[in-house]
């Protein structure tokens, strides 16, 4: 029993430890677009073309998700809100840890303040979506940033908070080999497919729709779309 105490003790010392070197290192990053990419500020319209015909795509499935809400998680400085959600989507909410991040957001998303729904500055394994609002759940680029088991539960919670017909979105790194890499410097894991494709499965997650981000420079990670639903409730593409 002590020993089953101690472990469990180190482990959430551990846990606290793995988010509060991620929240350390983003304090001192830039709120630029730099900064959200890693210095790699001049992919965002690639990045961008590619979201946007996936995203697209979507829309002409069998039983498309609405238009009206969509949700920006680890939205950094706003700018997938401001150059593809808005676009699309009536409203759009933004969750974002770090308070630099989201007071810049608001301000290049000043032009949009009608149509900003909420700023929630929370790290995701804390977030807590409002049940059946969101019509798309968008997470790029933030993953990396969890726990495999806060990772599922904050999976769980996105299908929850998903409407009807509502899909989430997951666009992340995917690493080349079968092993998950660690970068001790910010804080976060890069997983494989199978890893990706095996945390799905255990949140309730069905792969309706993927794709392989294209035209990225060499030497990046590849980057993949993942279109997915509960798969409590299959539905046909």
């Amino acid at each position: 029993m002590d020993d089953d105490i101690s472990n469990e003790s180190e482990s959430t010392n551990n846990s606290k430890e793995f988010y509060n070197n991620a929240i350390k290192y983003w304090n001192e990053i830039p709120a630029t677009l730099d900064g959200m990419l890693g210095g790699f500020g001049f992919i965002s319209n690639t990045d961008i073309n590619g979201s946007q015909k996936f995203l697209k795509s979507l829309f002409k499935i069998k039983n498309p998700p609405a238009k009206t809400y969509a949700l920006d998680c680890g939205s950094g400085i706003g700018r997938i809100t401001k150059e593809l959600l808005i676009k699309h989507f009536k409203y759009v909410d933004l969750v974002e840890q770090n308070s630099k991040f989201l007071d810049t957001a608001k301000n290049l998303l000043s032009d949009y303040s009608t149509r900003i729904g909420q700023y929630y500055p929370q790290g995701l394994q804390d977030f807590n979506p409002v049940s059946k609002k969101y019509d798309i759940i968008w997470c790029q680029w933030v993953l990396g940033h969890l726990e495999d088991n806060d990772l599922i539960q904050f999976f769980i919670k996105c299908i929850n908070a998903l409407s009807d017909n509502g899909i989430l979105i997951v666009k992340e790194n995917i690493t080349t080999s079968d092993t998950i890499e660690v970068d001790s410097k910010d804080s976060s894991v890069t997983r494989s497919y199978e890893n990706i494709k095996s945390i799905f499965k255990s949140a309730g997650l069905i792969c309706i729709k993927e794709q392989k981000q294209l035209h990225l420079p060499r030497g990046l990670y590849p980057v993949y779309m993942f279109a997915l639903r509960s798969a409590e409730i299959p539905i046909e593409s």
